[in-house]
């Protein structure tokens, strides 16, 4: 304290002597009198007074200089004392700050996710210690579930390449134009360290990879051969890891093989899929949302209803479309350049079966195979093309025709607004958690789903028969068959497309055609579960 003072004193004394050195360089500059404060009640110093004067004037200015001085040093003493107690505030703010984070909210470390699941911390797996051979970049590409398997694929991959992963990167280039990032659809902490005991992964290069990158100018990039087997990556993946350092894999879309893969690869594959992969905490919250609400009015069933416009425009069909709506579908698959098929036969490709079902015959079929006409229906899907036109018999066999527009306030999905594959993540959820779920096109997420849920003990799903199915409505429409026939016909095709145990096709040489891994991954589920 006593240096502080003196510190002070000194300060003030510099401060006295230049204020000095100012007053009396401007009664030399401009000639002007000094005048004292009118508090004072002192009469003004003229030249013609008496020299005693000057005496009472110097004792005055060296009482209001010792005044302001005095007044300074308050002043900085009050303000240091001012400062010293914030500090201790701030000290004692972060203080708790702290035993809140270590106490009440554990985020895994890297930040980006939310794992609010304290059983999860007790039982972390322990790290895998393994020398890694380079680092793996991954460009995932396609809609979120074509990206979802693809990035299963790639933490296998990863995993028996002994290399590091870098948390992969989402499509944002796709038709859908969707600018999420990886830790705004899935829990990126999570799905990090749930798999610390398989593979190391990482958020983003580091910066020693970053730097040799850039000083180099290149980055090593490729798109692996589609439905490679285990020893492509071993024999072509793993030398260019080990070269490079670093290697980019442009796609990550169904580039590991259904079959011929290692069980241990295969059970990686479903671990990833159906643990690891969370869904971001938003996601999470408001998908249990729409479910709660479902479940308060009993049992519902999702219907994955693919009567999107771009999904007609791409694929020719226009079943039940008018002319307008005809060219209007045409016009935009012929917009699109990277579209190779422009001129389709809409009703060749019906009846083979390759095109999404209407809202009229999925009425039909779901009548016909006697889904309770009360149950709740859940609309998976965006906006149906015709609105509420083209869904008119499907509400009127079905009339509790629900989505999540009509189920939430509007402020709920405000954020996910813009954002299809949130939108769908939502959808995801809800359609795992469905007492029935009927796709009505094989796309990615129908497979996807059918495949969650005969990992949770074949949920009930009912895959509907589109070849089958427009054939039998023709003939019943045509008034070939009554309803009754057509009720059983129907039930007949469907018989053992109820989400039944059964073993995943295989055709040698021919991956496109059989059944796709994560559609049945018979692996991972137990043997009992299985029949031939």
């Amino acid at each position: 304290m006593e240096q502080l003072n003196k510190q002070l004193e000194e300060g003030f004394l510099l401060h006295h002597h230049h204020e000095q050195r100012l007053i009396n360089h401007r009664e030399v500059a401009n000639g002007d009198k000094l005048e004292p404060p009118e508090s004072y009640n002192e009469k003004p110093y003229y030249d013609d007074e008496k020299p005693y004067s000057k005496i009472k004037l110097m004792n005055k200015l060296h009482f209001i200089n010792t005044m302001k001085a005095e007044k300074m040093k308050n002043a900085v003493v009050s303000k240091l004392r001012i400062a010293k107690i914030r500090d201790l505030a701030l000290q004692f703010i972060s203080m708790l700050l702290l035993l809140c984070i270590l106490f009440h909210w554990k985020p895994l470390r890297g930040g980006g996710g939310d794992v609010a699941d304290s059983d999860f911390y007790k039982s972390l797996p322990p790290e895998r210690v393994y020398e890694s051979n380079g680092y793996l970049m991954i460009s995932s590409n396609g809609g979120l579930n074509q990206m979802r398997s693809g990035i299963c694929d790639m933490v296998a991959i990863a995993r028996y390449l002994n290399v590091t992963l870098i948390v992969p990167q989402l499509d944002n280039t796709s038709f859908w134009n969707d600018q999420s990032q990886f830790a705004d659809i899935f829990n990126v902490d999570y799905f990090i360290e749930s798999l610390r005991d398989e593979v190391k992964i990482l958020k983003q290069l580091p910066e020693d990879s970053k730097l040799k990158i850039a000083e180099s100018g290149s980055l090593y990039s490729m798109a692996p051969v589609s439905w490679s087997n285990m020893s492509y990556y071993y024999n072509k993946i793993l030398p260019r890891i080990k070269s490079f350092d670093v290697l980019h894999l442009t796609k990550s879309d169904a580039r590991l093989a259904n079959n011929g893969v290692p069980e241990e690869v295969q059970k990686l594959r479903c671990r990833v899929n159906y643990q690891a992969l969370r869904f971001a905490s938003p996601i999470e919250k408001l998908a249990k949302k729409i479910v709660r609400v479902l479940k308060r009015n009993g049992p519902f069933l999702v219907l994955h209803l693919r009567y999107e416009m771009d999904m007609l425009a791409f694929s020719g069909c226009n079943e039940g479309c008018s002319a307008e709506e005809i060219r209007e579908l045409t016009a935009m698959r012929y917009a699109y350049p990277w579209w190779k098929v422009k001129e389709i036969d809409s009703e060749k490709v019906r009846r083979e079966g390759l095109c999404p079902l209407t809202p009229e015959e999925t009425a039909m079929a779901l009548r016909a195979l006697d889904v309770d006409p009360k149950i709740q229906i859940y609309i998976a899907a965006g906006d149906i093309y015709g609105g509420e036109r083209r869904l008119a018999s499907l509400r009127e066999a079905f009339p509790r025709l629900v989505k999540k527009e009509t189920l939430l306030p509007e402020k709920d999905l405000t954020p996910f607004r813009n954002h299809s594959n949130q939108m769908a993540a939502l959808d995801y959820h809800v359609a795992v958690e469905a007492d029935i779920f009927a796709p009505t096109y094989g796309g990615n997420m129908a497979k996807v789903v059918e495949g969650h849920r005969r990992f949770l003990g074949h949920r009930k799903t009912i895959l509907l028969d589109r070849k089958a199915i427009v054939g039998l409505v023709d003939r019943y429409k045509n008034r070939d068959m009554s309803w009754d026939e057509f009720s059983t016909a129907m039930k007949e095709a469907h018989s053992d497309k109820m989400g039944q145990p059964t073993r995943r096709l295989e055709i040698a040489g021919k991956p496109k055609d059989e059944d796709y891994f994560y559609t049945n991954p018979q692996e991972c589920l137990p043997d009992h579960h299985l029949q031939d």
